[in-house]
């Protein structure tokens, strides 16, 4: 049976994370994003430390779609090495799974 998957990256920004959100939606590759903004960052980058604003987004599929999701997160994504990290929850609602499962089935128009 098909497992629920969590992908979690980051955005620059709210707009850039519901624009690819809603695109990724539409496309049937995610049934939801959940966007968290405000979200303050201090990482090593290229041999400096940086400071910035982000926005969080916490991306619901199946995991059957997790090599899609990635191309699709990399294709679409402003950062030039966008953080994506694939985590599986240990156990799901039926009735989410169901979603989930129902809502990433197949290609929307």
């Amino acid at each position: 049976m098909e497992r629920p998957l969590l992908v979690y990256t980051t955005f620059p920004d709210v707009d850039t994370a519901l624009e690819i959100g809603e695109g990724l939606v539409r496309d049937g590759l995610i049934a939801c994003i959940n966007v968290l903004p405000g979200m303050r960052s201090v990482y090593a980058w290229k041999g400096t430390v940086e400071r910035g604003e982000e926005a969080v987004g916490i991306l619901k599929t199946r995991k059957g779609l997790q090599e899609r999701v990635q191309e699709a997160l990399r294709g679409r994504h402003p950062y030039e090495t966008p953080v994506i990290f694939f985590i599986e929850p240990a156990g799901t609602d039926a009735a989410t799974l169901d979603w989930l499962l129902e809502e990433t089935a197949g290609e929307r128009e």
